[in-house]
């Protein structure tokens, strides 16, 4: 990937993949090769859930494994580490468990592949790769994935990379509709740093911001709830602070509101938008604002044409375009 040299200005990166077979394993694994193929420098890796099985356990499809190189630095559970075809050495245990063990931090001595697995919620996965970087690494990579982010947020690392496909669907029109839309809701404004220190505290609710910033929880138990507390998002409640997902519901009803134009919805990250791209975009236009906690800095896009189905779509034109969509690097990484 000819961006390499830009990916190491940072300390931590994650992967997310728009929808499973979008090629995110193979995009890891082609970054952790080309990476790890700098003598200097050591590469740190965990993932959000499970990655690096031979098998989907929900489709039974079969995966791409992830493979590591010496001196990679990598966390998984105790049940999986035993699973390792590498020749490994223990660094540490976690205090903490998940539901398969301990977190094993290891160093690998040789080339082969893991079954990696994570913290199991955003705080522990912050932890994690600030442990991970203790042991001396240069980067951390995260794996992860967008239907996982009710576990942690590709936001947690200084940047991400973005992989789509044909998985996602096979109308090329559609799927570069939707992998615009992605692209524009990583672009979404961050609130101020103050108050945004405030929210990140908050983990359930939906709460209301007066212009000093105070903030008042309105005790509507879940935004899919919207219809019974409507009456709560009276027209002088103009800020609001959603911790945890927005429905097109929700849209639709702000969408009708006379000052649509003085409200600001703040959602932690972008993941946490469940909404289709033309009611967003409606609800922009009318001049309803949308801001998030904890900006994303996407900073590529690989493609994979190939659905699991077989089905293929041609690459060049693909790539051609989302370009005109979205001005990042776009690659397919198995052409590169």
């Amino acid at each position: 990937m000819p961006f390499i040299n830009d990916i190491l200005k940072y300390k931590s990166i994650s992967f997310v993949g728009t929808e499973k077979n979008t090629g995110k394993t193979e995009t890891l694994n082609y970054v952790l090769s080309r990476l790890c193929s700098f003598s200097n420098t050591i590469v740190g890796i965990t993932s959000i859930g499970i990655d690096g099985e031979k098998t989907d356990q929900v489709t039974k499809t079969s995966k791409p494994e992830i493979t590591i190189y010496p001196n990679t630095i990598f966390a998984t559970s105790e049940l999986l580490y035993p699973q390792k075809q590498i020749i490994s050495n223990i660094l540490s245990l976690s205090n903490r468990s998940t539901a398969l063990g301990k977190l094993v931090y290891a160093q690998a001595v040789s080339s082969g592949k893991v079954v990696l697995a994570g913290a199991s919620n955003t705080v522990w996965l912050k932890e994690v790769i600030e442990d991970i970087k203790g042991f001396g690494t240069d980067i951390v990579l995260v794996d992860g994935a967008l239907s996982r982010m009710s576990f942690g947020s590709p936001s947690i690392t200084e940047a991400m990379i973005l992989s789509t496909g044909a998985a996602l669907s096979f109308n090329m029109k559609t799927l570069v509709r939707k992998t615009s839309f992605i692209y524009r809701m990583t672009q979404l404004e961050a609130i101020e740093p103050k108050l945004a220190e405030k929210l990140l505290e908050i983990e359930n609710g939906i709460y209301s911001i007066d212009e000093n910033n105070n903030i008042i929880d309105l005790e509507i138990p879940s935004i899919l709830m919207i219809d019974k507390h409507k009456e709560k998002l009276t027209s002088d409640i103009t800020k609001i602070f959603i911790s945890g997902i927005i429905t097109d519901k929700l849209i639709q009803f702000l969408k009708t509101q006379k000052n649509i134009k003085d409200i600001e919805i703040i959602i932690r990250d972008f993941t946490r938008v469940f909404c289709t791209p033309e009611n967003i975009s409606s609800y922009l236009e009318k001049g309803g604002k949308l801001k998030v906690v904890q900006p994303t800095n996407l900073i590529a896009i690989t493609i994979n044409p190939t659905s699991p189905s077989g089905y293929n779509l041609n690459s060049d034109k693909l790539i051609e375009e989302l370009r005109k969509e979205i001005p990042l690097p776009i690659y397919n990484i198995k052409e590169i």
